[in-house]
């Protein structure tokens, strides 16, 4: 698809760097109301957040459908090149790992809301889910691998374990104000050090 309107028959450009950067503050922007409003939020909240005009927003993303998608891959790529990212500048693995999760937790909150919107039983809400499963077990697995190796934790979990557990604590956290997803899992993961 070619989105500059010229009929060249090849493919479409690649965007200019300052259209990248402008879509990735618009994403963060989105993903940020989402996380705090949830996915039915106005998009003047979006476009007032980015500091842009709603013009922008659907010049990018046309629907709320494809503002919900971007940002859902937007915040998976995020997660996904945090976990490395983490694991080079902190002090610990653990301390890499228990940031990530942090980060995963707040994907996670507008994951579910962009569930309810995208409708499981559609059949991109399957691609989406597989693709955040390719792109996340594997950086969960790499934190906690690594912090099994430093001694710090126990080493019989699954990245795909704790991921569930994790989002299992996170439900319904979009609903509900005084529901403190966040501190829950911090109880899990504290749980999973290693006795001294």
């Amino acid at each position: 698809m070619n989105d500059s309107g010229q009929g060249t028959g090849s493919a479409a450009a690649p965007k200019r760097k300052d259209a990248r950067r402008n879509q990735q503050t618009l994403l963060d922007a989105a993903a940020a109301v989402f996380v705090s409003s949830g996915v039915e939020a106005p998009v003047r909240d979006i476009a007032a957040r980015a500091g842009v005009g709603m013009g922008t927003i659907y010049r990018h993303f046309p629907t709320r459908a494809d503002l919900i998608v971007a940002v859902y891959r937007h915040q998976v790529e995020a997660c996904a090149e945090a976990g490395p990212a983490l694991l080079a500048s902190r002090a610990t693995p653990y301390d890499a790992l228990k940031e990530w999760i942090d980060l995963f937790v707040d994907f996670l909150v507008t994951k579910h809301g962009l569930a309810a919107v995208l409708h499981p039983d559609n059949a991109g809400f399957d691609t989406l889910h597989a693709y955040f499963l390719d792109r996340l077990v594997p950086v969960c697995d790499q934190l906690l691998d690594a912090a099994a190796g430093s001694g710090e934790i126990r080493a019989d979990l699954a990245g795909l374990e704790l991921m569930r557990g994790v989002g299992n604590l996170c439900i319904g956290a979009e609903n509900d104000p005084s529901y403190d997803a966040r501190r829950l899992v911090a109880v899990l993961v504290s749980g999973l050090r290693r006795e001294q």
